[in-house]
């Protein structure tokens, strides 16, 4: 039920968002496809920190990478071994919906 961008657009958008001046890109957010085993989200986790890394590398105007969110509560582990700065804990704390 949720949505976002290819990793590939990514770049392209977050140039096009830091031309308007009242918006201004902290960080990114992924959503690995939930699997049992949290080790199969790895390798989306260290393709975002590398995007994340790219992105920061360029320097570009109204666009600060401070945050890197991805994680939830089966895989938050992982992400953070990855370079996560944030990490989304719902299940883990309020239990099953």
């Amino acid at each position: 039920s949720k949505n976002g961008i290819l990793p590939e657009q990514a770049l392209d958008l977050i140039k096009a968002i830091s031309e308007l001046k009242n918006i201004k890109i902290e960080g990114l957010m992924t959503m690995a496809p939930l699997k049992e085993d949290p080790e199969l989200a790895r390798p989306f986790f260290k393709a975002t920190k590398q995007l994340f890394e790219e992105i920061k590398a360029l320097s570009i105007e109204n666009i600060e990478m401070k945050t890197l969110s991805m994680g939830m509560s089966h895989s938050y582990k992982i992400a953070i071994e990855e370079g996560a700065t944030e990490v989304r804990l719902g299940t883990i704390l309020f239990g099953e919906r």
